[in-house]
């Protein structure tokens, strides 16, 4: 599994609640994507917001990342931002999961 870890910038003051309304919107996007697993916004207790993207593979995540329809999301969310996301990427190498009944 290929991972994806986004830390965003501040949001602009007055603005949050169309970046978490952009955020439910984006998902509708990005899950129509082969590959495509999860993806989270996580609340700080301090800083920013996070966002934890798993996909299949790198090669599937890039495959999304570089879509016209990503770079129309982007378009939509950017004036929202203080700056630019920091992106962090990642392999699963050891996962244990409990089992949901």
């Amino acid at each position: 599994m290929f991972v994806n870890l986004v830390e965003f910038p501040p949001i602009k003051k007055g603005k949050d609640g169309e970046f978490k309304k952009w955020f439910e919107w984006s998902n509708t996007v990005y899950e129509r994507f082969g590959g495509f697993i999860s993806r989270r916004l996580l609340k700080p207790t301090k800083g920013n917001y996070v966002a934890i993207v798993e996909h299949e593979s790198e090669k599937t995540f890039m495959a999304m990342h570089l879509s016209d329809e990503r770079q129309k999301a982007w378009a939509k969310v950017e004036p929202l931002l203080k700056g630019s996301p920091t992106p962090h990427f990642y392999e699963v190498i050891i996962a244990s999961e409990k089992k949901r009944r």
